[in-house]
């Protein structure tokens, strides 16, 4: 239902309406800024990413040809202009790894926050996730926030499926690391 509303709110933009791009805009507002932020970490930088992404996708929109979500293309753009802002500021580049994980499992989550609740095991995972580095908290936030399949992030990115599981596999190994000690932090002060 939700693609079928999208495209009938495209369809409009492309028709001339162009106030009915608001919904699109209000629609994936949040996300697409907590996307920005994962990778750009400032929120200055991550407000110019997403209006950018959004200006690009409303000069763009002609070129949707529907193949995949629309969330999944404005987040393709999304990547893609958070990654140009983050090399602009940094000369340094990393590479990617190819490597495949056999082994690849979708368990997410470390024993010691099992026993945090709510409110608190939100803001203790996504401190964590805050504190991974930007491609990798971004996968993260990418499966496990927004419920992107393994398909819908290689279009996003571009990198391969079993780059992807490689790197998803890395990033929750990262997270349980933090999250421990993040929790152990907490036991301290506690005591």
């Amino acid at each position: 239902m939700d693609k079928n509303a999208d495209q009938v709110y495209i369809e409009k933009v492309l028709k001339g309406d162009t106030n009915s791009f608001a919904y699109l805009i209000n629609k994936y507002k949040d996300m697409t800024y907590t996307l920005a932020m994962k990778i750009v970490k400032n929120h200055e930088d991550a407000e110019e990413v997403a209006q950018d992404s959004f200006l690009k996708a409303y000069e763009k929109l002609d070129s949707f040809k529907g193949d995949s979500k629309f969330s999944t293309w404005l987040y393709t753009i999304v990547y893609r202009n958070s990654i140009t802002k983050i090399r602009k500021k940094k000369v340094a580049t990393s590479d990617i790894d190819d490597y495949v994980v056999d082994n690849y499992s979708e368990g997410s989550e470390s024993p010691q926050i099992d026993a945090i609740k709510g409110e608190e095991r939100k803001k203790y995972v996504k401190e964590a996730i805050d504190r991974l580095p930007e491609k990798d908290a971004y996968l993260v936030t990418l499966f496990y926030m927004n419920d992107s399949s393994i398909e819908e992030i290689e279009k996003i990115t571009g990198l391969t499926q079993s780059n992807i599981k490689v790197k998803l596999f890395r990033a929750r190994k990262k997270l349980n690391t933090e999250l421990s000690f993040l929790l152990k932090e907490e036991v301290k002060t506690i005591l």
